[in-house]
């Protein structure tokens, strides 16, 4: 009984949380590909510039693309990439 209370919790939330999760990474790809490439600070600075509540999400930088990614646990990666002159913008969602 305990084990279909689980899962019917899981399957209620699932979505709003992949969708929290999804938003958060992309959150984080945007602000530190900005800190990054726009202000050109090292990438371990730019967690300073997230909102509360982030400490799950972590970075990475391909410096020879100018792009940013960041991942939420392990559920999702958004990445945001820096062209001259339109700044940081988030890649195409794959979905």
């Amino acid at each position: 009984m305990l084990l279909l209370v689980l899962a019917a919790m899981v399957a209620w939330y699932a979505r709003p949380l992949l969708a929290t999760a999804r938003t958060g990474a992309a959150y984080g790809a945007r602000v530190a590909c900005s800190c990054r490439f726009v202000a050109g600070r090292p990438l371990g600075d730019c967690r300073k510039d997230f909102e509360p509540g982030m400490g799950l999400v972590t970075l990475s930088a391909d410096e020879a693309s100018r792009r940013v990614t960041a991942r939420f646990a392990l559920l999702v990666r958004e990445s945001a990439t820096y062209r001259e002159g339109w700044g940081c913008q988030l890649d195409r969602w794959a979905d």
